[in-house]
């Protein structure tokens, strides 16, 4: 499959700085969501590149210092549990993706953004883009962001894992699994913890 045919598509059409952007950690019960914005060379060679959520922790871990060296510019960018509490997840999202965009050293005059919205209740994606359904799995520049933003938050939730170590989030990174929901039972919500995301756990 040819990762570049989004990209060349819009370097036909006269685009000239393009950026892919994806983000990581929009289901989990705990911790910030993440974005990253990537502006690869074209048609670079990275092997082994794919969606995030194909990749193995160990090959995303190998590919993440390569795409941070080999990339023309690169940004990571999150909003926190507070915040996606105080609006809502897809506005998160959104924000964190523009945040990321607009961090990067170079600007670019387009962004292929992955998935299906581009916009929340308070948050949208300003800079001139198109979205892209599986876009991860699709583009090389969604792809690599998707691998920064997904290592970058695994890593930032080991750090927390240590902060809060009754909760392991070590295992499973936020996530809802059975593990973390018998850890919520016994201990409650840490400040890092969604509230928003607790709701039906606090029915119980």
């Amino acid at each position: 499959m040819n990762l570049w045919e989004l990209e060349t598509e819009c370097w036909e059409q006269g685009c000239t700085l393009l950026c892919g952007c994806d983000e990581a950690g929009a289901g989990p019960l705990a911790g910030p969501v993440y974005a990253a914005a990537v502006i690869l060379p074209r048609y670079i060679e990275l092997p082994g590149l794919n969606d995030s959520k194909q990749l193995t922790e160990k090959r995303r871990e190998a590919l993440f210092p390569i795409i941070q060296e080999k990339a023309e510019s690169w940004a990571v960018s999150f909003v926190d549990a507070a915040e996606i509490d105080a609006t809502d997840i897809l506005s998160a999202r959104m924000k964190a993706m523009q945040k990321a965009i607009d961090a990067l050293d170079l600007q670019p005059d387009f962004a292929l953004i992955d998935g299906n919205r581009d916009k929340g209740r308070t948050a949208a994606i300003t800079t001139p883009h198109r979205c892209i359904v599986k876009g991860d799995s699709l583009s090389a520049s969604i792809a690599a962001a998707s691998v920064l933003a997904k290592v970058s938050r695994d890593h930032f939730m080991l750090e927390i894992a240590e902060k809060y170590p009754e909760y392991h989030f070590e295992k499973h990174k936020g996530y809802g699994t059975k593990l973390h929901y018998e850890m919520l039972d016994q201990y409650g919500p840490s400040p890092i913890h969604r509230r928003s995301f607790l709701k039906t756990w606090e029915e119980k």
